[in-house]
């Protein structure tokens, strides 16, 4: 009950936000977002039908699309966001004045709002729906990255915006998806732990193992390496902490073994024993 609570609120929450973004900036200011409602922008100019029409008609159909591809599943956790979306649309553009600021304050603070409200459904396992899609579609079948999918088709629907708008308008536009691609990444790392794998190479791996543990009360993994160069047989030392982390282990070692070779990645997911479960950066 708790986690269907959740979803809910999630899903009424964050497509009233992207509802809003599109309401307040995008088709007010003929912004490029991406997405159904760039296209809805984009082809403004060659029809009389109005913009919310042309994206509830998108929505729609890219939801039939996905009950097709991507099976029922799919389809019943993004037919409240397709539901959602199209209403509170036609909501926001029949009772809410657009706001007057200068368009590249409302491309920028378009995109926040708006990738805000897409992190929030996406955090919950669902979709909004839309040109969310055709990158999933791609995913299953072919393999593509989703992120990577999802930012290249909605650049493209900016770039092709050249053909009828001026470039501020595609500058405007790219500046709107760029906003809203951080605060998406934003919003599904909210409230996780953020983490970094760290490799020690050193001579001195036996003591470095047993303050890591006592001081900075994180377990250390050991293996064993061979120099490339001289063959010289190495141990080295993985541990993955949390970020808060990463300077009193960066002391540690300065102080246990100035020599150590030390290298440190950010981790996409951690998922065990001190770490919580999905946790991403």
């Amino acid at each position: 009950m708790k986690e269907n609570l959740k979803t809910l609120l999630a899903l009424l929450a964050g497509n009233l936000l992207l509802a809003f973004s599109v309401s307040a900036f995008v088709l007010p200011y003929d912004i490029l977002s991406g997405g159904v409602a760039g296209i809805a922008v984009l082809v403004k100019p060659f029809t009389t039908i109005s913009e919310q029409t042309i994206i509830i008609a998108l929505v729609i159909l890219l939801f039939l699309v996905g009950w097709v591809f991507l099976g029922k599943k799919f389809a019943i956790t993004t037919i409240m966001s397709s539901v959602l979306y199209p209403a509170y649309l036609l909501l926001l553009q029949n009772h809410m004045k657009p706001v007057e600021v200068d368009p590249l304050l409302a491309s920028v603070f378009g995109g926040l709002i708006a990738g805000a409200g897409i992190g929030l459904v996406m955090k919950v396992g669902s979709s909004t729906g839309g040109m969310d899609i055709p990158p999933l579609i791609m995913q299953k079948y072919l393999g593509f990255d989703l992120g990577k999918s999802v930012m290249a088709i909605d650049a493209l629907t900016v770039i092709f915006g050249l053909w009828i708008y001026d470039l501020q308008h595609v500058l405007i536009g790219l500046i709107y998806v760029y906003a809203s691609g951080i605060m998406i990444t934003k919003a599904l790392t909210l409230g996780l732990v953020e983490s970094m794998s760290v490799q020690i190479i050193s001579d001195k791996y036996e003591e470095l193992s047993a303050l890591i543990q006592e001081r900075v009360d994180r377990g250390v993994t050991l293996f064993h390496a061979e120099g490339g160069y001289l063959r010289q047989q190495k141990n080295v030392i993985l541990v993955v902490i949390s970020k808060h982390q990463y300077q009193s282990l960066l002391n540690l070692i300065r102080e246990t073994d100035p020599a150590a070779f030390v290298i440190i990645s950010d981790v996409k997911e951690v998922q065990g024993n001190g770490f919580s479960y999905g946790a991403r950066i």
